[in-house]
């Protein structure tokens, strides 16, 4: 899925003009840029969890020569997914006949 789909899919279910989706997701992903590049931890009840974690510096290799390059310290963005997007079951991810992976969305 792709950007568009996710606007394609909000300009459906919400009736609202494609444009003015686009203006809602847009807002919604430059917000979360926003409070990740901040530091800032995003809790999305039902969904999941973005946090910004530490990365410790090391050592890496080129695969190409083989030759060791350093990595520096950073910042990394993890994901943990909600309960109800660590079921092992996909029938209960799909309940919605509108969100299974056989839509030709």
């Amino acid at each position: 899925m792709i950007k568009l789909d996710i606007i394609n899919r909000v300009a459906d279910r919400t009736g609202v003009p494609k444009m003015k989706a686009e203006q809602a997701v847009d807002a919604l992903f430059h917000s979360m840029k926003e409070a990740l590049t901040r530091g800032e931890r995003i809790e999305l009840r039902g969904f999941g969890v973005f946090v910004v974690k530490p990365r410790k510096r090391g050592v890496g290799r080129n695969p190409r020569t083989g030759e060791e390059v350093a990595i520096p310290s950073g910042k990394t963005i993890r994901f943990k997914p909600g309960k109800e997007l660590q079921t092992h079951d996909d029938a209960e991810l799909f309940d919605d006949d509108t969100d299974s992976p056989e839509s030709d969305f």
